[in-house]
């Protein structure tokens, strides 16, 4: 370890997503992804992928866990992108088509040696699907 590094940081338990519609989002994550709640409240959802939890809370308790940091509302633009490995991005956004999702991009192969397509969640969060070529 060196100076100044701290190790015990390697294991993301967690992504909190601001929504201003709580409902719409759940809705999306159960439809989308099909996942199931592991807690839920009245301002919060979070469901459990392999080895992350998604957090949905409504934007208007965000300041309560990173204040003096500034919220941003959804139309600051997108400043993250999350990528999930899939088997087959054609077959999965057939899938998604079929679900009403619009694809932002993609299918296409990139440079780097993968085929992906984007798409955004009710609050404008975007999510990336990839597998290699």
């Amino acid at each position: 370890m060196g100076a100044g590094t701290i190790s015990e940081m390697k294991n993301l338990e967690c992504i909190t997503l601001f929504v201003e519609d709580l409902a719409a989002s759940k809705k999306f994550y159960l439809e989308i992804f099909d996942l199931k709640i592991v807690y839920e409240d009245p301002v919060s959802a979070v469901f459990k992928l392999e080895n992350v939890m998604i957090n949905l809370l409504k934007i208007s308790e965000a300041p309560g866990l990173i204040v003096p940091a500034k919220v941003a509302d959804s139309s600051a633009g997108q400043r993250l992108m999350f990528t999930v490995r899939v088997p087959n991005v054609d077959e999965v956004c057939g899938k998604l088509k079929t679900l009403g999702v619009q694809l932002l991009s993609g299918p296409q192969d990139r440079p780097w040696g993968r085929r992906t397509t984007a798409f955004a969640d009710p609050a404008g969060h975007v999510w990336e699907l990839a597998h290699e070529i």
